[in-house]
């Protein structure tokens, strides 16, 4: 297997969910392996695209097929097909910031679009929010502007998925969201703030899971092109952010 290449296990399991695939309507893609190999180096080695090696092809065409991939929804398609399989036990939410470089800032927003870039004290800034099973596999992402609180993105993540715990830190502590869980039948795991008169309980027992959403975000942020924010469109980092976290899970 070549550098940062995909082994023949995980692409055995996205292989039949892309287009160009035999039997699939349309043309046959000889080179579908080879294609998100190279999205996967560019985003691994963090490099701009036009410095791909040669046996990727011409880095044009790779940027137009990722972008028509963005649009038409085929990576999102692979990352929920993906994240079906996932375990129900248990699952925990948070988030990471990610530092946008300066060549991704000044994207045109067309028709408002929002490019989920904003500022905070690290300068210009994106969160990536997401939810993990206890096996690390991530089931549900999204982005926004840094300066975005936690909180905000738990409630739309939470209606994705059904665990029967869910495990959050104290950034998380909102009666809203609690109550939604204990609507659902959902135990939530979520210690009270320090300034609680009543503390809440919390099952530290499977509280202390919650590393493995850390090393989740240790893993994806291995990729150099996602720890630190290149892409302009919102539409395109969150596709690679999928792409990854789908590769990480198949592994």
């Amino acid at each position: 297997m070549r550098r940062y290449g995909l082994s023949d296990g995980q692409w055995e399991r996205i292989k039949d969910l892309l287009p160009g695939r035999e039997g699939h309507v349309g043309g046959t893609a000889a080179d579908n392996r080879l294609f998100i190999e190279a999205v996967l180096y560019r985003y691994r080695a963090g490099i701009p695209r036009r410095d791909l090696p040669v046996r990727f092809g011409d880095w044009k065409n790779m940027h137009r097929r990722l972008h028509r991939w963005c649009e038409s929804g085929v990576i999102e398609q692979i990352f929920r097909h993906l994240a079906a399989d996932h375990d129900n036990e248990y699952m925990m939410v948070d988030s990471t910031i990610v530092r946008v470089h300066q060549h991704s800032a000044g994207a045109k927003k067309k028709g408002g679009a929002d490019q989920a870039i904003g500022r905070s004290r690290g300068g210009l800034t994106t969160k990536t929010h997401a939810i993990v099973d206890a096996a690390g596999k991530a089931v549900a992402l999204s982005l926004t502007p840094g300066q975005r609180a936690d909180i905000t993105e738990a409630e739309p993540l939470l209606d994705e998925v059904d665990p029967e715990a869910f495990i959050a830190d104290r950034a998380y502590n909102a009666a809203s969201l609690i109550e939604k869980l204990e609507e659902r039948g959902i135990t939530p795991v979520v210690p009270s703030k320090k300034n609680r008169i009543f503390p809440r309980k919390t099952r530290f027992s499977i509280y202390k899971k919650r590393n493995i959403i850390e090393r989740f975000f240790a893993t994806l942020k291995q990729f150099r092109g996602i720890a630190t924010r290149y892409d302009k469109l919102k539409s395109t980092f969150i596709a690679a952010v999928q792409l990854v976290s789908a590769v990480i899970g198949a592994n």
